[in-house]
C-alpha cells in the first residue's frame, strides 16, 4: 500500500505579475522574485543551514526563499556580535553565511569563523519572465524553513525552530486580521512600509512572509529616519500601512514629517503608551493597531492601541490555563507558555499585566516596569527613558531606582516634577540621567548588557545596574 503524499504548500500565493517588493524605481513581480530564487538556489553550497546576515529588505528575502528550495534552513541572527558569530559553527554544524557582495558583512567575516557565499543581486530586467509558465515549487509543511535567534534583553541568544507549515499558517491569519485578503483581491493590494528588520521575528512575518502570501508589496529601501519613512511611503502605492515600533512612532511624532494618507499603523516590539498611540492617530489621520507576539510561536493576538482594550487573539490561536501560565497552541509550533503575566477574559482575549521579571517590589508596594517606563515616556518633551532598578532594591533600605532619560528640551527637575503627578512616591528616582540617546538595538529594545554599560559609566550605579 502506498504511503500518502507529505503536505505540502506552495512557496508563494500570488499570481506571477503580482508585484512582491517595491524599491525606488523598481517593481519585483512574483515571476521575477521565483526566478532569481531558483536560480540562486543552484548556486548555494549543500548544506544544513545558512546564517542570512544580508541586509536589504529584498536580498533576505531573496535568500530565504533560496535556501528554502534548497532544502536548507535560514538562521536569522539579526546583527550577531563577535562572540556570536564564533559560537555559531559549533551550534550549526555545517552552516555558512549569505553576505551582499559589498556590505559590512562581507568585509568583516573574512577569513572568520563561517565560511562566505555572496550574493549577486540579480539582474531584475532579465529575470522577469523566466519562471512564468513554470509550476510553483511545494514545500514540505514541516520541512524546518527557519531558525530565528532571540536574546531578548539578556544577551543569551536562543533558537526557534520554525517550520514551513507554521510560517504559512501566521502570515495568512495576519492578512485576514488586517483584511488583506487572498488573492485575488478585490480591492487594490496593499503596500507596506516597515521600520523593523526583517531578521526580526516581527519583522519577518510583517514585512517579508507577508508579501509571499498575501495581495501587498513591501518596501526595500531606507527607512531609518523620519525623512526615509516619509519617502518611502510617498514612493508606495496606497492603501498604505507602517509596519514600525514605539521608538520609531515618536520618532515621528516628534518629527512631524508630511506623510501620505495611511490605511492603518502597525506597532509591536514593546507597549505603545495610550498617550503616543493617540497622538499618532491624530497626526497621521490612520489607526493605531499593536500586535503582541512571542518568538517562539511568532504574533499571537492584535488591539487598537490606546483604547485599553483587551488583546485578541489571531484565529487559529487557542489559549489555555495551566500551572504555569497561559498556554498558547498554533498551527505549526510546539505548545508554548506566555512569557508575560496576563489575564484571561474569556476563551479568545486577555489583558496584560506586565512581564513576570518586571514586577518592581518596595516598601511593600509593587508596579510593573513597563507602567514606570510608560509614565516617563509619556511626559511632554521626552523623547525616550527607561528606569533601572537595582537587583537588591527590596533588601538594600536605601537602594533607589534611577532614570535614564532622551530629554533635549526638559530639564531633570522638569521630569522629576511630571513624574510625582503619576507615579507613587515610592518609585521616583532617585537620579534622573539625560542622555543623548539610549543604546537601544535595532528594534528598539534595550538589551541588560547596554543598560549596565550606562550603569557603570555613572558613578554610584555601576554596583547593581539591575533591570530596565
Amino acid at each position: 500500500m502506498r504511503a500518502p503524499s507529505e503536505p505540502a504548500a506552495p512557496l508563494l500565493l500570488r499570481r506571477g505579475e503580482a508585484v512582491l517588493f517595491r524599491r525606488p524605481g523598481l517593481a519585483i513581480s512574483a515571476d521575477a522574485f521565483l526566478a532569481a530564487a531558483m536560480r540562486l538556489a543552484e548556486s548555494l553550497p549543500a548544506a544544513p543551514s545558512v546564517v542570512n546576515l544580508c541586509r536589504d529588505r529584498l536580498h533576505v528575502a531573496l535568500g530565504f526563499a533560496a535556501a528554502l528550495l534548497r532544502g536548507q534552513a535560514s538562521i536569522l541572527a539579526g546583527v550577531p556580535t563577535a562572540r556570536e558569530l564564533a559560537e555559531l559553527p559549533a551550534r550549526f554544524p555545517g552552516a555558512y553565511a549569505l553576505v551582499e557582495p559589498d556590505g559590512f558583512a562581507a568585509h568583516t567575516l573574512a577569513g572568520g569563523p563561517l565560511p562566505l557565499h555572496r550574493l549577486s543581486p540579480p539582474d531584475w530586467s532579465l529575470a522577469a519572465g523566466a519562471a512564468q509558465g513554470g509550476a510553483m515549487p511545494m514545500i514540505p509543511s514541516a520541512r524546518r524553513a527557519a531558525i530565528v535567534l532571540t536574546s531578548g534583553t539578556t544577551g543569551d541568544a536562543v533558537a526557534h525552530e520554525k517550520s514551513w507549515g507554521g510560517l504559512l499558517a501566521r502570515s495568512l491569519t495576519a492578512a485576514r486580521r488586517f483584511a488583506l485578503a487572498t488573492e485575488p483581491a478585490a480591492s487594490a493590494p496593499a503596500s507596506i512600509v516597515g521600520t523593523v528588520p526583517s531578521q526580526h521575528m516581527y519583522g519577518f512575518e510583517s514585512t517579508l512572509l507577508i508579501a509571499f502570501h498575501a495581495p501587498v508589496a513591501s518596501f526595500c529601501g531606507e527607512t531609518l529616519y523620519p525623512a526615509d519613512i516619509a519617502a518611502a511611503l510617498a514612493a508606495m502605492p496606497a492603501p498604505r500601512w507602517l509596519v514600525t515600533t514605539p521608538l520609531h512612532l515618536r520618532a515621528l511624532l516628534a518629527a512631524r514629517p508630511g506623510l501620505p494618507p495611511l490605511a492603518g499603523i502597525i506597532s509591536a516590539t514593546a507597549p505603545l503608551e495610550a498617550a503616543a498611540a493617540e497622538a499618532a492617530e491624530r497626526a497621521f489621520a490612520a489607526p493605531v493597531f499593536e500586535i503582541f507576539g512571542a518568538t517562539e510561536i511568532g504574533a499571537i493576538a492584535t488591539r487598537r492601541a490606546g483604547a485599553d482594550e483587551p488583546w485578541q487573539v489571531y484565529d487559529d490561536i487557542r489559549l489555555e490555563p495551566r500551572a504555569e501560565g497561559i498556554g498558547v497552541h498554533a498551527p505549526g509550533a510546539a505548545p508554548g507558555v506566555i512569557a508575560d503575566l496576563v489575564e484571561l477574559v474569556g476563551p479568545t482575549r486577555f489583558r496584560l499585566l506586565g512581564r513576570r521579571e518586571d514586577v518592581v517590589k518596595r516598601a511593600g508596594k509593587r508596579v510593573s516596569l513597563a507602567a514606570l517606563n510608560q509614565a516617563l515616556t509619556g511626559i511632554e518633551g521626552v523623547i525616550d527613558g527607561v528606569f533601572v532598578v537595582p537587583e537588591d532594591l527590596e533588601a538594600r533600605p536605601q537602594a533607589r531606582l534611577s532614570a535614564f532619560v532622551v530629554a533635549p528640551e526638559r530639564s531633570a527637575a522638569e521630569i522629576r516634577a511630571a513624574l510625582r503627578l503619576c507615579i507613587d512616591p515610592t518609585f521616583m528616582p532617585r537620579r534622573i540621567i539625560k542622555l543623548d540617546r539610549l543604546p537601544r538595538n535595532a528594534v528598539g529594545k534595550l538589551p541588560r548588557a547596554a543598560l549596565a554599560g550606562l550603569a557603570r559609566a555613572e558613578p554610584g550605579l555601576a554596583e547593581s545596574p539591575g533591570r530596565g
